[in-house]
């Protein structure tokens, strides 16, 4: 399923009606329905060795506004701060969840329609290897102590 809804940027929010997406192996599924609150590119090592690649593509939502619609993702403790979720079949990297917040992030990559979603800045500039230039003309913040990316 495709996500559908109206596409627009309002104070930070992407609005749509519904957002769909999965793993790789389809053994986990998800349906977001609600605002998207920002999607960045984050070049921090931990998102870096976490997804296997040069940067996360991340979109932060409302923790209520997920359900599972297939499957449960495991989960890892990443950090003193944070756990990642991952399909336990295919391995597919497929959220960021910081302690204590009510927004976690879902990886782009795993989206059915990742084109709809437009990445607004950079996140963790200070790790963003020299040869990645992918939408360059974005603003970049540094990796926080208490990440509000």
């Amino acid at each position: 399923m495709a996500s559908r809804g109206t596409r627009f940027f309002d104070s930070g929010w992407f609005c749509m009606t519904e957002i769909t997406g999965h793993c790789l192996c389809g053994a986990v599924a998800f349906r977001i329905r609600g605002p998207v609150r920002d999607v960045h590119h984050c070049h921090c090592g931990m998102c870096r060795r976490a997804t296997g690649a040069a940067f996360a593509t991340l979109v932060w939502v409302q923790r209520d506004a997920v359900a599972w619609t297939r499957g449960r993702p495991a989960s890892y403790r990443s950090s003193a701060i944070a756990t990642r979720g991952f399909c336990a079949v295919c391995g597919t990297s497929l959220y960021l969840d910081y302690d204590g917040s009510a927004q976690f992030a879902l990886l782009l990559g795993a989206f059915d329609a990742p084109a709809e979603l437009r990445p607004s800045h950079h996140y963790g500039i200070e790790g963003r290897l020299p040869w990645v230039d992918i939408q360059a003309a974005l603003p970049g913040k540094e990796t926080d102590v208490h990440p509000q990316p």
